[in-house]
């Protein structure tokens, strides 16, 4: 009996001291989704991804998006500029924030992507870095961060200092 006893307390502390639900796995293949989502440039299942409250940062310091800006500026991009996004060498990584401002469960997506342009205005090759919060299944935040000058150069744009003229 003092055996048994003994078996249900180390049971119960082991089960008490058992971390948090790890949702790495389901992490990454939410994002994976999302990536396939914009390279289909299937809007319905970005908006099943993007969470309500939805804010997306970047890439420049100040700008901000919520769920219905940023799907009504990716059907703006499919209509008007892109006609096609291709991520290669996509690479996901899951990470969980215990302290801070940011805390919560994050997967950053670095890839090296390509957008041919519509009407022969070329295409672009960039690295460019998407770090998402998630919540409940859902995207709530990104932060995304690319070289807009890169994107700009390889279009044929050239950059002039106004105190050089």
């Amino acid at each position: 009996m003092k055996k048994l006893i003994l078996a249900l307390m180390v049971i119960t502390l082991v089960m008490s001291c058992t971390s948090e639900v790890d949702n790495s796995e389901k992490n990454l293949a939410l994002i994976g989704n999302y990536v396939k989502a914009v390279e289909n440039m299937d809007f319905d299942a970005m908006d099943l991804y993007l969470d309500e409250n939805y804010l997306g940062l970047g890439p420049s310091y100040g700008d901000s998006i919520n769920k219905t800006q940023a799907i009504a500026n990716w059907k703006n991009n499919v209509e008007t500029l892109y006609k096609k996004v291709h991520y290669d060498k996509s690479r996901n990584a899951a990470i969980k924030i215990t302290t801070g401002d940011n805390q919560g469960e994050w997967v950053s997506n670095w890839a090296e992507l390509k957008i041919d342009y519509k009407n022969d205005k070329g295409s672009v090759i960039i690295w460019a870095n998407s770090i998402y919060q998630i919540e409940n299944n859902k995207i709530i935040k990104s932060y995304t961060f690319y070289n807009e000058a890169d994107v700009l150069e390889q279009l044929g744009y050239v950059f002039i200092n106004p105190n050089n003229l």
